[in-house]
C-alpha cells in the first residue's frame, strides 16, 4: 500500500476568522516585573547585594579598624552611623557583614537543595528501595538536635561560619526531600506522565520536563524561606558568641549591640533592621516568582502582516520509512508472525494474605497491520489491563502470572516472565507503539503548550530538527481536523475543548509513524457529535497509514462502526472472538448476547410518563 503523508505546515490564509490577534504568554521575567511586591523585593535585595559586593569601595574603613578615641560615638561626617564600643565604624561593618551573611545563607540553601531536591525527585518517581533507604536517612537527620550538632561541629572545626552553614544545610535538606517527594508522588501516576512514557521520552526527560514543573513553585518558596532561616540561625549563633569574633557579621553586631543596649540602642537597631529587611524581601521575592511562574498572564496583540503569510516547508515523507520498515519486518519475522500476538496472558496483583488476585486470565488474540481489533467488555472486565500489558504501563505491584506477548515476532513478555521487558518496550513506545487515552485533558501537561508536547517527542524519537518537527506538527493538527492549527499549536491545554484535545492526542499518537496504535476508550469523554468525528478520523488514519489499531471500549456500537474483529472480555477472561459481522449476527456466548441486548438501536422508545392531554390541562 502506497502512503503519501505530506509534512508541510499549513497555515490558514489571511483574513480567516480569529487571525486578527493571537494569545501570547509573557515571560516569567515580564510577569515578575509587573508585580509590585516583586519589584520591591528585587530592588531591596539587589541594593543589599550591590552594597555587599562593593563593600571594599563603599566602606570608609576596614571591618575591624578601631579608633579607641571614638568609642560609642554619635553619627558624624566620618562615621555616618556612629561607632561601637571598640570604636569601629558601624556603616563599614554593616557592609562587610552583609557580604558574609548573604553568602553563608546562599551556601546553606544551596547545600539543602543539592541534597534534598534530587533525592526527593528520584524517591518520588521510582519509589522502591531508594525511597525506603532515603526515608530512613531523613528520619535520622530529623531526629538530631540541630543546635547540639552545630555546637559539636564548632568544637571540632572551630568557629567557621562556612562549616556551620554546610552542616545546617545538611540538617534541613529533609525538608526539601519530603516536599519534593510528596509533590512527585501526586503526579507520577497522572495520565499525561504515562502519555509521555508512551511517546518515547526517557525517565530523565519526563522528570525534568513534566515532573519538575510541579515541584518548582514549592521549591522556590521553600528556598526563600530557608535562606531567611539560615540568616536567622547564623546570626543567632553569632549572637550567642559561637561565631568568629574577628569576622564582621550581622550576628556579631547584634551581640555587640545587646551588650550596650542601654548606652547606645542604635547598635542593636541597625543589624536588626538589615536582617528584617533582607528576610522580608526574600519571602516577598519567593512569592512573586511563584506567582509569575504559575499564574501566566495572557496578552493579546495584533498580529503583524508578515506573521500572517502562509509558509510551507516540506519534510521527508514517512512513506519510505514505513514501507521499508514493513519490508524488513516481513523478511525477518516472516508472514506467519502477527504485529501483536498475546498468548494465554494472565495479570494479577498480590494480596495481603499472599495470594494473587487475577484481573486478566488466559487471554489470547492477535492484531495484524492495517487491522482494527476491538476489545469490548463492561468496566472491570480486564480490557484496559490487557492494553497496558502490551504498552508496559502496568503498576509496579502488578505481576504477569502467565502467558506471553510478542510484538513483530519479538517477546516483550517472554513465557515464564512475571514482568514486562521494559528495555525492549522503551525502544518501541513512541516510535512503533503509540497510545490514545480516554481522558484527553488529563493526558496533556498543563505546564507546556500543545506545540511543545507535539514537537518534543518527534525531536527525541525521530531525531529531526525542531523546525522540521514544528512543520510536521502543524500538518498533523490540520490532518486531524483542527481548523486553525497555528492557534492550537501555541495554546495551552486549558485553552482548548475536550474534543480538540482528543484530536491533539491522536495527532501525537501518529506523529512518530507508529505501526500500532492502542486507543483506550477514545470517545468516552466526548459528546456524541464529536464522537462520530473522532471515530471517522481513526478509521481514515488507519486506512491511509496502514497501522494496526487496538480499540478498547465498552460500546458495541463503536465496535460495529469501526472494527474488523472483536474480542469480548468478562471478569478478566476472553469469552468470544471473531469477525465483527459474525459476532454481531450470531453471538455465541450469553454475555455477548447481553451486551448486544443492551444497545438502544432497534428498541421501542419509552412512552411519556405524562400524557399530552393531561400535560396540556395542567
Amino acid at each position: 500500500m502506497t502512503e503519501s503523508v505530506n509534512t508541510s505546515a499549513l497555515t490558514p490564509a489571511p483574513g480567516t476568522p480569529g487571525q486578527s490577534g493571537t494569545v501570547v504568554r509573557s515571560t516569567v521575567l515580564k510577569r515578575l516585573f509587573k508585580n509590585p511586591l516583586g519589584i520591591v523585593a528585587i530592588v531591596i535585595l539587589l541594593g543589599i547585594a550591590l552594597l555587599a559586593a562593593f563593600a571594599d569601595v563603599l566602606a570608609p574603613f576596614e571591618e575591624n579598624y578601631a579608633n579607641i578615641a571614638k568609642t560609642l560615638a554619635s553619627p558624624d561626617s566620618v562615621n555616618i552611623l556612629g561607632t561601637d564600643s571598640a570604636g569601629r565604624d558601624i556603616w563599614s561593618r554593616l557592609l562587610f557583614g552583609a557580604r558574609l551573611t548573604l553568602l553563608s545563607a546562599l551556601l546553606c540553601a544551596g547545600v539543602a537543595v543539592a541534597i534534598g531536591l534530587p533525592a526527593g525527585l528520584i524517591a518520588g518517581y521510582y519509589a522502591g528501595r531508594f525511597e525506603a533507604v532515603s526515608n530512613w536517612v531523613v528520619s535520622i537527620l530529623m531526629s538530631l538536635p540541630g543546635l547540639i550538632v552545630l555546637l559539636t561541629i564548632r568544637a571540632a572545626f572551630g568557629p567557621s561560619v562556612w562549616v556551620s552553614m554546610i552542616a545546617f544545610g545538611v540538617l534541613i535538606s529533609p525538608a526539601y526531600f519530603r516536599l519534593t517527594r510528596t509533590a512527585v508522588q501526586s503526579v507520577r501516576n497522572e495520565l499525561y506522565v504515562d502519555a509521555a512514557r508512551v511517546s518515547g521520552l526517557s525517565d530523565r526527560s519526563i522528570i525534568v520536563r513534566h515532573i519538575f514543573s510541579v515541584v518548582r513553585a514549592p521549591v522556590i518558596i521553600q528556598t526563600a524561606a530557608i535562606a531567611g532561616v539560615a540568616i536567622a540561625i547564623q546570626s543567632g549563633l553569632e549572637f550567642l558568641g559561637l561565631g568568629d569574633p574577628s569576622k564582621a557579621t550581622w550576628g556579631v553586631m547584634l551581640s555587640e549591640g545587646f551588650k550596650n543596649v542601654y548606652l547606645k540602642p542604635e547598635l542593636l537597631f541597625w543589624p536588626s533592621f538589615a536582617m528584617s529587611l533582607t528576610i522580608g524581601a526574600l519571602v516577598l521575592l519567593g512569592n512573586a516568582i511563584r506567582d509569575a511562574m504559575e499564574d501566566g498572564e495572557k496578552i493579546k496583540h495584533r498580529k503583524k502582516p508578515a506573521d500572517k503569510a502562509a509558509t510551507a516547508t516540506s519534510g521527508p515523507s514517512p512513506t519510505v520509512t514505513r514501507a521499508s520498515r514493513k519490508a524488513v519486518a516481513a523478511v525477518e519475522s516472516g508472514t506467519e508472525h502477527h504485529l501483536v500476538k498475546v498468548t494465554n496472558l494472565g495479570v494479577g496483583y498480590p494480596q495481603a494474605d499472599g495470594s494473587i488476585k487475577k484481573v486478566v486470565d488466559d487471554v489470547s488474540f492477535h492484531v495484524d497491520r492495517g487491522e482494527i481489533l476491538g476489545i469490548v467488555g463492561e468496566s472491570g472486565s480486564g480490557k484496559s489491563q490487557t492494553a497496558f500489558s502490551i504498552l508496559g504501563l502496568l503498576p509496579d505491584t502488578a505481576r504477569i502470572v502467565g502467558g506471553a506477548i510478542q510484538f513483530d515476532g519479538d517477546y516483550t513478555v517472554a513465557p515464564g516472565d512475571d514482568t514486562v521487558n521494559q528495555d525492549r518496550l522503551s525502544k518501541l513506545r513512541g516510535k512503533r507503539i503509540s497510545y490514545i487515552p480516554q481522558e484527553p485533558m488529563s493526558n496533556l501537561d498543563p505546564a507546556f503548550t500543545i506545540g511543545y508536547q507535539l514537537v518534543t517527542p518527534m525531536v527525541r524519537v525521530l531525531g529531526i530538527s525542531k523546525a522540521e518537527a514544528t512543520n510536521r506538527a502543524m500538518k498533523l493538527l490540520s490532518d486531524v481536523g483542527i481548523t486553525y492549527p497555528d492557534r492550537t499549536f501555541k495554546a495551552y491545554p486549558h485553552e482548548v475543548s475536550g474534543g480538540m484535545a482528543q484530536r491533539v492526542l491522536i495527532a501525537g499518537a501518529i506523529s512518530c509513524e507508529p505501526d500500532l496504535i492502542i486507543a483506550d476508550e477514545p470517545t468516552t469523554a466526548l459528546d456524541v457529535t464529536v464522537q462520530a468525528d473522532v471515530l471517522d478520523l481513526i478509521r481514515d488514519l488507519q486506512k491511509r497509514l496502514g497501522v494496526g489499531v487496538i480499540l478498547v471500549t465498552h460500546n458495541f456500537g463503536v465496535v460495529a462502526d469501526l472494527c474488523d474483529r472483536v474480542v469480548v472480555m468478562q471478569n478478566g477472561r476472553l469469552v468470544e472472538e471473531g469477525p465483527v459481522r459474525e459476532i454481531l449476527r450470531n453471538p455465541a456466548d450469553p454475555y455477548t448476547q447481553k451486551l448486544l441486548g443492551s444497545m438502544l438501536e432497534g428498541k421501542e422508545p419509552m412512552t411519556m410518563l405524562v400524557a399530552a392531554g393531561t400535560e396540556a390541562a395542567q
